[in-house]
């Protein structure tokens, strides 16, 4: 149970907190471990309500998780107890759900709970490179290292992430604004100049015509419209979340144009930095390769890393597994092979990663380069029609006056 206590420290200061304990005797032994006298103890009442619960699938910030494990990496070189470590950073860290970990599982690992298991039982939502990674440290006793390693894997990656929002951000903001100004137009502004058009019971031009037919079809199925793309939505993402439907969707990602071909490059990088990561905390190949399926944003791509396992435990080599993928770039692979005969795997998946980490970003950049001018051009034309559909039968209009 929680419990939450009111207490006095030895030099007179008052505090106050929450600790988990089987029973009230054993809650108060624990409170007097660091306070010499409890005021005051009752077990803590869950709040409930709407407003107590998280809206949509938690994620754990990549930026957090680069500064928390940086702030281990320090803390733990200078000698200090993983516990003491734990509630340290706690008090620094801003991400919530970083914060309850954290303190939660200082007690876990302060009453002989494994690092890693604390780590992964108090907060779910962490990824399994993080809790993998962990416990490949904690389990060869270099777990400064292991934080050391997620420190620059998730730095990395936050980074590229950044990177990718921002050059999305302009084209985003641009086809918003033109689908507002689109549907002012269609629902307020046409109707105005058509019922200024049949007073005058003037001859309307053709292109005026189809423009007043689409803005009167807008008006009257707006909301059947909206019905008919949530119902579409639904269906898809019911689809798409099953196995057959997420394979599909999936594979039509990597081969649509353009697009396909960034998350090709994507899907390199981050199974190159992935593996990276865990190579470098002590994983095996095959333990590495089986996380590293997990964790692909590609579904696709991360079935091929995962079926690689089998083949790489009954006696293949990782590049001979690689010739077989379908998906994964020739380089990458051929990068695999030549790490393997060398004996510099880690250190070449970590080059290999950060070309393709500039690959993607260039890929990403030029795909956004020939996006802008599409869309002004596009923007161009729609205003031209509206231009020209309201004019010209301005000057019948000034004739019927």
């Amino acid at each position: 149970m929680t419990y939450q206590y009111k207490a006095m420290t030895a030099d007179g200061t008052k505090v106050s907190g929450v600790v988990e304990a089987s029973d009230e005797y054993t809650a108060v032994m624990q409170v007097k471990n660091s306070c010499p006298i409890v005021l005051e103890i009752r077990p803590a009442r869950e709040k409930g309500g709407i407003l107590a619960k998280e809206i949509g699938k938690p994620k754990v910030d990549h930026k957090s998780l680069s500064v928390m494990c940086s702030q281990f990496s320090i803390i733990l070189q200078s000698g200090v107890p993983i516990d003491t470590c734990m509630m340290l950073i706690s008090r620094q860290v801003k991400d919530k759900k970083l914060k309850k970990m954290l303190e939660k599982s200082a007690e876990g690992v302060s009453k002989g709970a494994g690092i890693a298991s604390s780590f992964e039982k108090n907060c779910p939502e962490l990824p399994a490179t993080f809790i993998e990674t962990i416990r490949a440290g904690e389990e060869s006793g270099t777990i400064e290292n292991s934080f050391e390693t997620l420190h620059k894997y998730y730095d990395k990656s936050y980074k590229t992430r950044q990177k990718v929002k921002q050059a999305m951000s302009y084209p985003i903001f641009v086809l918003i604004v033109a689908i507002v100004v689109l549907a002012i137009v269609m629902i307020k502004v046409v109707p105005t100049i058509t019922a200024t058009f049949i007073d005058l019971d003037g001859e309307v031009p053709a292109i005026t015509q189809g423009m007043i037919a689409v803005s009167e079809f807008t008006r009257n199925n707006i909301w059947w419209m909206v019905l008919i793309l949530l119902i579409f939505t639904v269906i898809f993402k019911i689809y798409t979340n099953r196995e057959k439907g997420k394979i599909w969707w999936n594979k039509v990602k990597l081969k649509v144009p353009v697009l396909g071909n960034i998350a090709v490059l994507n899907g390199a990088a981050q199974f190159a930095n992935t593996m990276t990561a865990l190579l470098a905390a002590g994983l095996s190949v095959s333990r590495a390769l089986e996380i590293t399926g997990r964790v692909l944003d590609n579904y696709v791509m991360g079935r091929e890393v995962s079926d690689m396992t089998g083949s790489i435990e009954e006696g293949r080599r990782l590049g001979d597994c690689m010739r077989d993928s379908k998906y994964f770039p020739n380089a990458l692979t051929e990068m695999c092979v030549i790490g393997e005969e060398t004996g510099e795997l880690e250190t070449t998946l970590e080059t290999i990663g950060s070309y393709y980490d500039n690959e993607a970003q260039n890929a990403t950049a030029k795909a956004i380069q020939k996006l802008e001018p599409t869309i002004m051009i596009l923007m161009a034309l729609f205003a031209g029609f509206i231009v020209i559909a309201i004019y010209l039968p301005m000057f019948t209009m000034y004739e019927l006056m």
